[in-house]
């Protein structure tokens, strides 16, 4: 457990908020698409799932919509306030491959996973193109600083405010063949990006949204089915064994990054 403190606050648009913490030794064991349970200070809620947006020198931040009295919480903390975090948690995206032609693929508030891993593949000198999808314009929120990173942006929106009006898959699909993809946001639109990914050709990994109910995997309440030869497959007995060659993976633990053509849902 991490105790940090809010450095500051910041409203990125009508009920999204992006909180920086003082959190060294966080920041520093942080890979990109992982996360945080992140422990309202009341404690009279549980904790809950919260990506771990930016991680760099003492800084991590989380980026979250206020959805729920959990949120709601976190959302009046301000600078100076203590906030308890456990984490970092789950695989993150794995970024060591040599592909240097990249697609992201970010749905609401999917964005917040997803910054440390454009991040890390500019610096690998990949050109990254990131697809992202909001309700409107003003939910896609801090493209600008993807774009400032070296992104080229594809916008979509629900209502035609900005970019593309529809799917952002849409646009995924009129774009040039990427040569791999990395994906976070809503399941809809994660099993859209697992089809492109499919008719393409290509492999995609998909970062899952799942409520955590303790986010160490000992609750078995966010699982996923999962073909058994995946490396992430938790240990059961092989299909010669009287098994079965579908398994299922624990989100918060085995994930929450799963390859999409292992994934059985």
């Amino acid at each position: 457990m991490h105790a940090t403190t809010v450095i500051q606050r910041r409203v990125l648009a009508p009920g999204v908020i992006a909180l920086s913490l003082d959190a060294a030794a966080l920041a520093q064991a942080t890979r990109p698409g992982q996360y945080a349970m992140v422990i309202p200070p009341s404690a009279q809620t549980a904790a809950t799932a919260l990506a771990i947006y930016e991680a760099e020198g003492k800084l991590a931040s989380i980026l979250f919509f206020t959805i729920g009295r959990r949120t709601h919480e976190l959302a009046e903390l301000r600078a100076g306030d203590r906030l308890d975090v456990i984490g970092p948690l789950g695989n993150g995206f794995d970024v060591s491959g040599s592909e240097r032609d990249v697609a992201i693929v970010a749905g609401g508030v999917g964005i917040a996973s997803v910054f440390l891993c454009a991040q890390a593949l500019l610096r690998a000198g990949a050109r990254v193109r990131l697809f992202y999808g909001a309700r409107t314009a003003e939910l896609l929120v801090d493209a600008q600083r993807f774009a400032e990173a070296g992104c080229k942006l594809v916008e979509a929106t629900d209502d035609g405010t900005r970019g593309h009006r529809g799917f952002v898959t849409a646009a995924l699909e009129r774009e040039p063949k990427p040569e791999i993809i990395y994906a976070c946001g809503p399941t809809p639109m994660l099993r859209a990006v697992a089809r492109v990914a499919a008719e393409l050709g290509v492999r995609a990994q998909l970062s899952l949204e799942e409520t955590f109910g303790c986010g160490i995997g000992g609750c078995w309440g966010c699982v996923v089915p999962l073909v058994g030869s995946s490396a992430q497959a938790p240990s059961f007995p092989p299909a010669a064994d009287g098994g079965s060659d579908v398994v299922y993976a624990r989100i918060c633990r085995e994930g929450p990054v799963f390859w999409a053509d292992e994934l059985r849902w």
